[in-house]
C-alpha cells in the first residue's frame, strides 16, 4: 500500500476524537487529584504537622496511591477516562514508574522488575537533573555578573 492508501485507510478506521469531552475530562480529574493534593495538606496541618513536613507528606501520599492505584489496575481505568488528567507530575511519574515494574516481574526482581523499572521515568529523571543544573549554572554566572 502507498503512503496517501494507508492514510486514507487510516482515516476511515479511526473514529473521531472528541476533543471537547476529553480535554473537560483531563482537566477536571487534574483538578481532583490537584485538590486531593491540597486536602491532604489541610488534614496534615490539622494533624499539627509542621508545614513543610505536611507538603512532603502530600507528595509521598499522592505517589503512594498513584503506585497502589497503578499496581492494582485502577489507575488504568481511570486514565481511559481523563486521559492526560492523570499526568499531575507525580502520580504521572509514580505511574511509569511502577507500570514497567509490573509488566516485567515475570524475568524477575533484577533483570525485570530492577532493570526495567526506570525505562519510561529514567529519561524524564535524567534530562530532569540536566536541566536543573544548567539552570543553576547559568542563573551563578548571570548573578555573578549582575552583581
Amino acid at each position: 500500500m502507498r503512503s496517501e492508501e494507508y492514510q486514507k485507510y487510516v482515516n476511515s478506521r479511526a473514529g473521531k476524537s472528541p476533543l471537547l469531552k476529553d480535554c473537560l475530562f483531563a482537566f477536571l480529574v487534574g483538578g481532583l487529584i490537584c485538590a486531593l493534593a491540597e486536602g491532604l495538606h489541610y488534614a496534615y496541618d490539622a494533624l499539627g504537622i509542621e508545614t513543610e513536613t505536611a507538603k512532603a507528606l502530600v507528595s509521598v501520599t499522592l505517589v503512594f496511591l498513584a503506585a497502589l492505584f497503578t499496581g492494582i489496575g485502577l489507575f488504568d481505568d481511570l486514565a481511559k477516562v481523563a486521559g492526560a488528567g492523570t499526568l499531575v507530575p507525580i502520580t504521572g511519574f509514580a505511574n511509569a514508574v511502577v507500570s514497567p515494574a509490573i509488566d516485567n516481574k515475570s524475568e524477575g526482581f533484577i533483570m525485570g522488575v530492577g532493570a526495567k523499572m526506570f525505562v519510561i521515568a529514567g529519561p524524564v529523571i535524567v534530562y530532569g537533573i540536566l536541566s536543573s543544573a544548567i539552570y543553576g549554572v547559568v542563573y551563578y554566572i548571570l548573578n555573578m555578573w549582575m552583581g
